[in-house]
């Protein structure tokens, strides 16, 4: 397979909220297949679909076998953090949709959000957003903390556009 199939095969691997609900569960501790399905309530055969798609792409890796309750053998995957360098076409809407999916069910006391308006020529605004995604590299880099509480962090910059000029208002 040629770097740009590997790409475009990457790409579709994250084109996807529930595989990135997967890694993100499996990022601080290996989860089998079965775990995962139950967690994200999803049929166990679907998932490992899933799973496979995301072994195969390089962004899980399978972790040593356990017996399980029964003792059957059981493969926890861990995310490999290689989703983090991985370019994406179009990944704001799944990104927002996995975000969404992942708060469901939470106290609005549970979800700190920021909320600023600017008004930035093109330069300001890309020099703002390198310093985020500079911040959003050196911790992602970081180790995790081995007692620490598993968090996530969504970051959103978007155009204000006049009613007249958003999608919605044009459909």
């Amino acid at each position: 397979m040629d770097a740009s199939a590997d790409d475009g095969a990457r790409a579709r691997a994250l084109a996807s909220p529930l595989r990135m609900r997967i890694l993100r569960l499996c990022l601080h501790e290996p989860r089998t297949n079965k775990e995962l399905a139950e967690e994200l309530g999803v049929n166990p055969g679907s998932m490992l679909h899933h799973v496979r798609s995301l072994v195969s792409t390089g962004f899980l890796e399978a972790a040593e076998p356990r017996r399980g309750t029964r003792g059957a053998r059981e493969v926890p995957y861990r995310a490999t953090r290689r989703s983090w360098r991985t370019p994406v076409p179009g990944v704001g809407p799944i990104l927002l949709e996995t975000f969404l999916q992942e708060t469901e069910g939470l106290m609005p006391d549970d979800i700190n959000a920021t909320r600023l308006g600017l008004k930035l020529t093109p330069e300001n605004r890309d020099a703002m957003l390198a310093e985020f995604e500079a911040v959003f590299q050196r911790w992602a880099a970081r180790p995790s903390d081995a007692d620490g509480d598993p968090i996530s962090l969504f970051f959103v910059e978007h155009p204000d556009l006049p009613r007249d000029s958003r999608r919605g208002a044009r459909d």
